[in-house]
């Protein structure tokens, strides 16, 4: 599949269940792990959590890829759920995802948060799009993103180093 041909659209009320499977596929090997995956509790947790006001489906030409939800809270938005499929990552289809939610923040003047797993390899996608580490627990990595952050290439100017696309 050609991942430089993606669109976003809203997501809807029965986008639920196929994110939730790409989530529990997409999260296990972290969370095994970090010794916390669980079949049900993967996916009960995106069901309880899912708001489609604020998620997008990713499609790359024209069939389902992923997803990302960018939440307003009080002082910034959380991007959430951003999972692709397995097969799509390390394509740059999950950079050039998060460049388009950014370039809106940044429009705005608007602060970004996540979390991520500690160890997880999307780590180093967000910090190449100019996120840092504001605090971390033994599971959870908690970052930010101020308005107009710089990306950062890993390796150093000029190098670009792929790695996977997931997001917890």
């Amino acid at each position: 599949m050609d991942t430089s041909t993606w669109t976003l659209r809203p997501a809807e009320q029965d986008d639920v269940e196929p994110i939730a499977e790409l989530r529990a596929v997409v999260m296990r090997p972290d969370l095994e792990r970090l010794g916390r995956f669980d079949e049900h509790r993967v996916r009960q947790r995106f069901r309880d959590s899912f708001v489609a006001a604020h998620a997008s489906v990713i499609l790359a030409e024209g069939r389902f890829a992923g997803c990302v939800a960018l939440r307003p809270a009080e002082d910034a938005h959380w991007l959430e759920h951003f999972f692709l499929d397995p097969g799509l990552q390390g394509r740059g289809l999950g950079s050039a995802v998060l460049r388009t939610l950014l370039a809106r923040t940044d429009a705005t003047g608007g602060t970004v948060r996540l979390n991520v797993l500690q160890g997880s390899a999307a780590r180093r996608l967000y910090e190449r799009h100019g996120f840092t580490v504001e605090s971390e627990d033994p599971v959870d990595v908690f970052m930010v993103r101020r308005p107009g952050a710089r990306p950062v290439r890993a390796g150093g100017p000029g190098s670009d180093v792929s790695c996977p696309e997931t997001v917890a």
